[in-house]
């Protein structure tokens, strides 16, 4: 069983035996908390869609705003579960044990990191460039390990690596974020060869030694037997860290729909409604109408807010009540699987309006179709200069790849990761931008 004492270490990747001098009194994971809400990556995130296209007349959400609203879940997860857990266990009161909201709410800051451009149809084009397009031919060039890689590439694998890769011109160890911090982003703990039907997994080959590191130092248990592929038991606050998403992205793409007027105000007010039992369905009701609220997006956003505690609260009890199974890494599937029923009905009402009305709706598909065409294109053109960097069109075209990606080593495998790290690196705007460039459909004017 993983002990919570081990569990939670403020030992930082990279900077084991360092002990740097202090000049403020935040503590480590609030370090890392800053560090991540500075930087460059984390920025990028306002120019990348979530669901919707990026804001036009009317604001929706991107993946910044996102990742902001997931972590402010997060943190509050974090916290009602120490609290709950501490009165359980009186031996974790003032400990890193009391820490765990911001390490969930820092986790969840990183959680969408390492999404490409243009969602879920930019992780998919940049797979199906290997596994249908002009990259199947590549095949034979690298190592089954690397291809797996290549043909599952994941986001979150990605934001792993982002944070612990040591990538030219930065500081040592990459973020040199803190152990525990790191191994709450891991949702899939597995190397790509255990990916399986869904294609998740939670590390590229390159970035393997270091979650081993990371698992050995924290205790958690590796599951997979000699010779099989990498597998580790889940980190326990990784499942809040997907409850606050679980619980952010569905509700909040309601609202977005009912603002773009994809669904009607009467469904969205049912859907949200729907969470409650009838007694308490009208006792918010009489709230919106004491406090005055008559704007209909007003409504939807104090319901919204109601269900969200609704479902924090719902998702604390789950964890507190499983906290056993989650420490011996035999817990099955995630907390919002497992909220009283009336809830989660609720859920999967929304969740299938979600899949048929919204994912499906004209402005989805537009965003999706443009984005999986231009990073297929993208993919094309860089992958191919990589691969025959002695060209001269090539040449062109490594010139453009930003300095800290190492597309002049002299081995393959590292050129072509350093094509997916910097097209995986691009806001949608950029992304558009070069794309256009390099078809000549836009010339810089002078």
């Amino acid at each position: 069983m993983m002990n919570w004492q081990q569990l939670i270490s403020n030992k930082r990747l990279g900077q084991e035996h360092r002990h740097p001098e202090r000049h403020d009194d935040r503590t480590e994971f609030k370090r890392d908390y800053d560090r991540l809400i500075f930087s460059a990556p984390f920025r990028r995130l306002q120019n990348k869609t979530q669901v919707f296209p990026l804001p036009g007349s009317i604001f929706v959400h991107n993946r910044l705003t996102h990742s902001l609203e997931v972590a402010s879940v997060g943190m509050s997860l974090g916290n009602d579960v120490a609290q709950q857990l501490t009165r359980r266990h009186p031996e974790l009161k003032d400990t890193l044990f009391q820490e765990i909201g911001q390490i969930v709410a820092t986790a969840c800051l990183a959680h969408d990191l390492g999404n490409p451009p243009f969602g879920h149809s930019g992780e998919k084009a940049m797979q199906a460039y290997f596994l249908e397009g002009a990259g199947t031919e590549l095949q034979r060039e690298v190592s089954p390990i690397f291809w797996n890689d290549l043909t599952h590439f994941e986001g979150n694998a990605n934001a792993f690596r982002i944070l612990t890769h040591q990538f030219k011109g930065r500081r040592s160890g990459g973020f040199v974020m803190t152990y525990s911090t790191l191994a709450s982003i891991v949702k899939y703990p597995y190397s790509s060869s255990a990916a399986g039907k869904k294609g998740k997994f939670g590390f590229f080959d390159t970035e393997k030694d270091g979650y081993r590191r990371i698992a050995q130092e924290l205790g958690i248990p590796c599951l997979s037997e000699a010779g099989e592929p990498l597998r580790y038991a889940r980190h326990p606050l990784v499942y809040l860290v997907e409850a606050a998403d679980d619980i952010c992205y569905e509700i909040m793409d309601l609202e977005d729909a009912h603002k773009l007027k994809i669904i009607s105000h009467d469904e969205t007010m049912q859907l949200l409604l729907g969470f409650f039992d009838t007694e308490s369905q009208q006792h918010i009701l009489q709230r919106i109408k004491e406090e005055g609220v008559t704007d209909n997006n007003e409504k939807v956003v104090y319901l919204r807010a109601c269900v969200i505690g609704k479902l924090e609260n719902e998702c604390v009890h789950v964890f507190v009540e499983h906290e056993e199974e989650i420490l011996n890494g035999t817990f099955k599937g995630s907390l919002i699987e497992q909220i009283s029923p009336v809830q989660q009905e609720a859920y999967k009402r929304c969740c299938n309006l979600s899949t048929s009305r919204i994912y499906k709706s004209r402005p989805v598909l537009d965003v999706e179709l443009s984005g999986y065409q231009i990073i297929q294109t993208l993919m094309q053109k860089f992958i191919g200069a990589a691969v025959h960097p002695e060209r001269f069109y090539s040449k062109h075209l490594i010139s453009r790849v930003s300095g800290q990606y190492d597309i002049d080593a002299p081995d393959l495998e590292t050129r072509l990761m350093a094509i997916i790290d910097y097209i995986s690196g691009m806001t949608d705007v950029y992304a558009l931008d070069i794309y256009q460039k390099i078809n000549g459909i836009s010339l810089p004017i002078v």
